[in-house]
């Protein structure tokens, strides 16, 4: 018997894909210097500014929340009935948008340097992060309960985003 025959195992590989994909995505954002100035002198920073090893330590763990919730909703495509399939549908297209907003911010915020145009991108990252919850709950309960600190920590960014804005 191989390995991709054993009972679990693709589970196994589904879920290692997922987070290998979300948290890849993660190192992405994590070096912008790769794509885009790292220097943050620019910012005027708010009393409540978290100092920068938060960062990189949140947004790991947010995004390996993300990529264990991506598979729990993935997995689903085989237990779905032909009905339900659209709500996966809904769930996965949710999932990408709210992941592509939140790839575009770094760029718009540090790249371009335009708090103001990240206040649009990171308000409209919020509405999606929330979709995105309500069309997991639809799902995979758990999925969408692991997605709440996301939202918790983009309401924060925001907050954050929106002061750095106004001292500009």
């Amino acid at each position: 018997m191989d390995t991709m025959s054993r009972p679990g195992t693709s589970s196994i590989r589904d879920g290692l894909v997922a987070l290998g994909l979300v948290l890849g995505v993660n190192a992405l954002g994590a070096s912008p210097a790769v794509f885009i100035s790292s220097d943050t002198a620019w910012i005027d920073r708010p009393w409540f500014y978290p100092p920068e090893i938060a960062f990189p330590i949140v947004w790991t763990l947010l995004f390996t929340l993300m990529g264990v919730a991506l598979f729990l909703v993935w997995r689903r495509t085989r237990e779905l009935g032909p009905g339900r399939r659209r709500d996966l549908g809904v769930a996965l297209g949710a999932f990408v948008v709210q992941f592509a907003l939140n790839f575009a911010w770094t760029p718009v915020f540090f790249g371009l340097r335009r708090p103001d145009l990240g206040l649009v991108v990171i308000g409209a990252l919020w509405i999606a992060v929330v979709g995105t919850i309500v069309a997991f709950a639809r799902l995979d309960r758990l999925a969408a309960g692991l997605l709440v600190p996301y939202l918790g920590w983009v309401s924060f960014a925001f907050a954050l985003n929106y002061a750095i804005y106004a001292a500009g």
